[in-house]
């Protein structure tokens, strides 16, 4: 199902250019007192399809459903550009109308815009409509889904705007789509030109390409004013015209009341004044509204998460701390808008202080610094402090911090954890464990050969023995803090740098206890003579000969009843030594000996059989039974294991938990645990060559 994304995911307000058609006439009645009728519009805002929008990846659609229309009134411009000059006129009815959202109106502005739309449309240009609506919630729907919106039914990828809250609508001229048009008839007459009309029709295509509902003209032809006059000339249904000097005398009276608008706001309140002229006040109500705007304010609170674009949230905290710290492949953890959101809400990065602030900020807390660590602290992980305020619901969490640092601490963990040297994961299998009991594995041996069956048909019984090999998980791990130094000096690199620590030291020390077990042992009763897999002498040396001789003893090792156990080599494992000539064995189709006395066939026999695993912890002089010339031949771990890794419920990665350090402690710890155990399993998995006498 698609899931819903609250206004802090959602991209920037929408802007949707929409297939539209639109309807302008100025066959209105009069005004009251005999003033000129003004032009008016009609238009089917937004069809209900999907558009492309700027700063969407996918299509976009709207749901007209879920449209909040705040008022009949919304103001008509050009190309949402809010500057005075730009108005075009005001709507007096919005509706959503057979899947479509229509706009009527009357073109109310004495503005340069107001006029390049109306002549505009007379000599025939295309205008399209275009809404801008506060985006309060969608939701994606992803490939190979489909939803149903405005009646129709559509195909992902798309996202669909569930919620929104209409702005203002414009005249463009250039849709969404560049496949439609809106077709706009102006038609006149010279006999039409006695008595003036005007009605401008349009009609447009759907973003599928069929065609939608046609306004069809008036029964009486329309007719536009003389090209000569600067605005358009309405008439009253009756026929009666109203001079030049009449609407000379009315755009007088506009311009003096725009003047004395701007004069009365003096540049001082753009808010107030953008108002004025698009709500036709007076003089004296502007004069009203700048007083009150113009009388002191009490001080400012600063209040956090104020719009769609400056609200924080959990995803998106988590993504500005890994954008910050420059993680790898961010792209693939989070979708595009969170991390859009994040990029914009913090541009620059986060450090640790804002992010501890926006937490305590979302729990309740209500101060504005970071002065009083302590109280930030308790309430970004939502513990009781007396800076808690009622709307928190007394403390209740709506961000959980210890689980945000905990997800951005574990991908850092992960990165410290695979950095180091993971040879081991190569040669040994891996068990899955549910407690931290000694658990046994049984490998079945015995007469368990197929016997021939007799002419009635009876099965005869085998005899089956077993060997056991056990292994069993204990707990490893560590505690690190970040101190109020961290968090005053504002370090987001505490929260990076502990946690690869962390990573890297459960990395560390899973190598430590595998070969520890592993070189320890080799030595021993596990490789050994007696074992008949382990070779000692100069011939034991890695090269073709040392290698076919290794290959040899590894075939003719038997199970409990003397037969060949029926596995094959797979792996030549050896330290840093000797990892040029381990390669040359894996890869060369020739090797060549330059000595004059040396007779040596140049081809490769074992080029391409095994793998080459290259371990420098083998030679390493911490280990005992350590050797820069001993190597092993072993069997794939996932036919003959030599060496066992468990984990406790498959858990192969460490884990690492956040929380408020304790009382003595002023900051945040952080530990890491990793429950896994390692064992040495079957002898015959591998075959030990000394490489010296």
């Amino acid at each position: 199902m698609p899931q819903a994304i609250q206004p802090q995911q959602c991209a920037k307000p929408l802007e949707l250019t929409a297939v539209c058609e639109f309807q302008i006439t100025a066959s209105a009645q009069a005004g009251d007192g005999g003033a000129p009728a003004l032009p008016r519009f009609r238009m089917v805002a937004y069809t209900g399809g999907p558009m492309r929008v700027a700063g969407w990846k996918f299509p976009v659609i709207v749901d007209l459903a879920g449209l909040d229309i705040p008022s009949q009134n919304r103001p008509i411009r050009f190309s949402h550009d809010p500057s005075a000059g730009s108005g075009i006129g005001h709507s007096d009815a919005v509706r959503v109308e057979a899947g479509q959202l229509i706009a009527t109106g009357v073109v109310s502005r004495d503005t340069p815009a107001a006029k390049e739309v109306v002549v505009s449309s007379k000599n025939g240009f295309p205008w399209q409509a275009s809404i801008n609506a506060s985006v309060d919630q969608f939701e994606f729907v992803a490939e190979n889904k489909q939803v149903i919106v405005n009646g129709r039914t559509f195909d992902g990828p798309v996202n669909v705007v569930r919620k929104a809250t209409l702005g203002e609508i414009s005249f463009v001229d250039l849709g969404a789509d560049g496949k439609t048009s809106a077709q706009i008839a102006a038609r006149q007459t010279l006999s039409q030109l006695e008595n003036p009309t005007m009605t401008l029709n349009a009609s447009d295509t759907t973003a599928a390409g069929a065609p939608s509902p046609v306004t069809e003209p008036p029964a009486t032809p329309p007719a536009v004013a003389a090209a000569a006059a600067p605005v358009i000339a309405a008439a009253s249904p009756a026929g009666e015209q109203h001079t030049a000097d009449q609407i000379r005398a009315a755009a007088l009276a506009e311009t003096t009341r725009i003047t004395s608008i701007r004069r009365i706001c003096a540049g001082k309140y753009g808010d107030v004044e953008a108002k004025a002229i698009g709500e036709g006040w007076d003089a004296t109500k502007t004069e009203l509204e700048v007083l009150r705007a113009s009388r002191p304010q009490a001080p400012g609170i600063f209040v956090p998460n104020l719009t769609a674009d400056q609200t924080a949230n959990g995803s998106m905290l988590e993504a500005a701390c890994l954008l910050t710290a420059k993680l790898d492949h961010v792209e693939k953890l989070y979708d595009e808008q969170t991390l859009d959101a994040a990029s914009k809400r913090f541009r620059g990065g986060i450090g640790l202080q804002e992010l501890l602030m926006e937490a305590a900020w979302a729990n309740g807390y209500n101060g504005r610094n970071f002065r009083d660590p302590r109280n930030v602290l308790r309430c970004a992980f939502g513990l009781d402090s007396p800076m808690n305020v009622a709307a928190s619901g007394g403390g209740v969490s709506t961000i959980d911090i210890g689980g945000i640092l905990s997800n951005v601490a574990n991908k850092f963990l992960l990165d410290g954890f695979f950095s180091v040297e993971r040879v081991w994961r190569n040669i040994c299998a891996v068990r899955n464990v549910s407690d931290f009991k000694t658990v046994t594995s049984y490998r079945l041996i015995g007469n368990d050969q197929y016997e021939k069956v007799a002419p009635s048909g009876e099965l005869k019984h085998g005899t089956l023995g077993n060997e056991t090999y056990t292994n069993k998980a204990d707990t490893y791990g560590l505690m690190l803090g970040i101190d109020r130094r961290d968090m005053i000096n504002d370090d987001l690199g505490a929260i990076t740098t502990v946690p690869r620590k962390l990573g890297r030291g459960s990395g560390l020390k899973i190598n430590d206890v595998f070969w520890t077990m592993f070189i320890a042992n080799s030595g021993g009763a596990f490789f050994a003579a007696g074992n008949k897999n382990y070779l000692t002498g100069t011939d034991t040396v890695l090269s073709i000969d040392g290698l076919t001789k290794a290959e040899v003893a590894f075939l003719e090792q038997v199970d409990g009843d003397g037969k060949p156990i029926g596995i094959m080599p797979a792996i030549v494992l050896v330290p840093t030594a000797l990892s040029a000539i381990g390669t040359q064995l894996y890869k060369s189709v020739e090797l060549r000996d330059t000595t004059a006395s040396t007779k040596y066939p140049i081809a490769n026999p074992h080029q391409g059989k095994f793998r080459v695993e290259v371990s420098r912890y083998l030679a390493n002089s911490q280990y005992t039974g350590n050797s820069s010339k001993a190597w092993y031949l072993l069997a794939d771990p996932n036919d003959l294991p030599v060496i066992e890794v468990a984990f406790l419920n498959g858990q192969e990665s460490p884990t690492i938990e956040t929380a408020e350090a304790n009382f003595n402690m002023l900051g945040i710890q952080m530990r890491g645990y990793h429950d896994f155990g390692v064992n040495l399993q079957d002898p015959r998995g591998g075959v030990k060559s000394k490489g010296e006498a």
